[in-house]
């Protein structure tokens, strides 16, 4: 009896060394990395916890609020998961308006038109619409309008004026499509300095485009921004492209999703005789719902906004399930799905959607879960917004609620890989982020968000010394 006692004595003494060794590794690593000069003038956070125990491995500025960029994707999606269920499916209804109309009403699903699922690509998504309206004894119709939330704020309160006009920057509409965003192609110039000019006969809307894009040094990458100008379609172009390509594409943000799908739907539905409409130019037709309509939009299959207008469903487009379209999220960092389950969560308690609302929600649900509000600081659902400030204790404790749940492998899946570690990146201007789960050698599993704000100097250099702290878990 004395010599087993001995043994898992030395067995308890060996855990707590272990324990004890790699928090003295980090605070030696970390102290080290704080000294760097890139960090001169910068705020950084690292929080450490043992995944089965909950123990604190390394603290440094947990509760200090940091801007953590894309790292935000991780709350919103474990807030999905919980709120929407991994089953969980957007609905966009088709439905009849007096003859031969039909009318489209969604409530923001953000896959609509993408090219990530096969059901969503547009042909393929306009081929099941008609057999949809056919099978509900629709053989063709005049025109096709579709319905918008008149009361809605779509770009999220903080973003800024660089990023709103650029693919990564599209906000959230009631009926998306093709991720609202589109592309531009341009022919740089033979040297630097050149005229960068548009492709016409591959870029959609390069009549609504100001270009003033130049050509940059060979290999510079893309350096253009797409900016809206207030209170005109068109968009302007400035910055470079890199020389020594025959072209180069950059993606813009679409403001007027709704009315892209209906003129991309007409058509294809004209060129197979489904649509009838004989003018030469298709006028896109959106309609509103006011919030005093949310009882009656928000309902189900049986869908009845107008008892003068809409007569009845005739059919419903089913996104792919949440699981699938949080992998997205994660993997690709879409800021758009993001932003569009954040006004889910509202649509979903009060009938509309609404940004403001929707983070209210997403608060107060951590808050019952015991992290103190004032540690999600957060204006939108994906972290483009550099006025975000989240803790990394939050952030530990949201990835450690996650491990408890049911979803949790679908969650863990969708997490990418960087540097042979399972956990999610975040980059806005001067911050630097990654928070996610790492498995040692020795078989211990750890749970860390590591923030960095105001850092100098060029960003791998930081992810590089990010990592070296981080390779001590492994």
């Amino acid at each position: 009896m004395k010599k087993l006692f001995f043994t898992g004595g030395c067995l308890l003494l060996m855990v707590g060394s272990n324990a004890q060794d790699i928090s003295k590794k980090i605070t030696e690593a970390f102290q080290q990395f704080e000294n760097d000069q890139q960090l001169k003038h910068a705020v950084s956070s690292l929080y450490v916890i043992d995944a089965k125990t909950g123990k604190i491995v390394f603290d440094k500025n947990s509760q200090v609020g940091l801007a953590p960029a894309s790292t935000q994707k991780i709350i919103t999606s474990a807030t999905a998961f919980e709120l929407l269920g991994k089953d969980f499916r957007y609905e966009t209804w088709f439905t009849s308006w007096l003859s031969h109309q039909v009318g489209v009403y969604g409530i923001g699903d953000p896959t609509f038109g993408s090219w990530r699922f096969k059901s969503t690509r547009d042909t393929i998504l306009f081929k099941e619409i008609i057999a949809g309206l056919k099978k509900a004894g629709i053989q063709s119709i005049s025109e096709i309008f579709t319905w918008d939330n008149e009361a809605s704020k779509k770009i999220p309160s903080g973003w800024i004026y660089e990023d709103i006009g650029n693919y990564y920057g599209a906000a959230p509409y009631n009926i998306s499509w093709h991720e609202n965003q589109y592309d531009i192609v341009f022919i740089p110039g033979k040297k630097v300095g050149d005229e960068a000019k548009i492709d016409t006969s591959a870029t959609d809307f390069w009549g609504q485009i100001t270009n003033e894009c130049k050509t940059g040094p060979p290999g510079s990458g893309d350096n253009a921004y797409i900016y809206f100008i207030p209170g005109e379609r068109r968009v302007l172009v400035q910055g470079t492209v890199p020389a020594g390509v025959a072209r180069f594409t950059i993606s813009g943000a679409h403001r007027e999703p709704a009315c892209w799908f209906s003129l991309s739907f007409s058509s294809y539905a004209k060129s197979i005789g489904f649509v009838t409409n004989d003018s030469a130019e298709y006028e896109c037709l959106v309609r509103y719902v006011s919030r005093s309509d949310k009882s009656k939009a928000n309902s189900s299959s049986k869908f009845e906004l107008d008892s003068s207008g809409i007569k009845r469903t005739l059919y419903i487009h089913y996104s792919p399930s949440l699981d699938s379209i949080i992998y997205w999220f994660l993997r690709k960092s879409i800021n758009l799905y993001g932003e569009a389950l954040v006004n889910t969560f509202a649509y979903k308690k009060q009938g509309y959607n609404n940004t403001e609302d929707g983070l209210v929600i997403v608060k107060d649900f951590w808050k019952q879960k015991g992290i103190d509000g004032s540690e999600l600081n957060i204006r939108d659902g994906s972290g483009l917004s550099p006025l975000n400030r989240v803790t990394t204790h939050a952030q530990v404790e949201i990835l450690k609620y996650a491990k408890t749940k049911d979803w949790f492998p679908y969650f863990f899946d969708a997490l990418p890989e960087y540097n042979g570690m399972k956990m999610k990146s975040g980059t806005i201007s001067d911050a630097k982020a990654f928070c996610g789960y790492q498995k040692s050698k020795d078989g211990k599993e750890y749970i860390f968000s590591f923030i960095i704000n105001n850092y100098n100097g060029p960003s791998s250099g930081v992810v590089n010394k990010m990592y070296k702290v981080l390779d001590l878990l492994k």
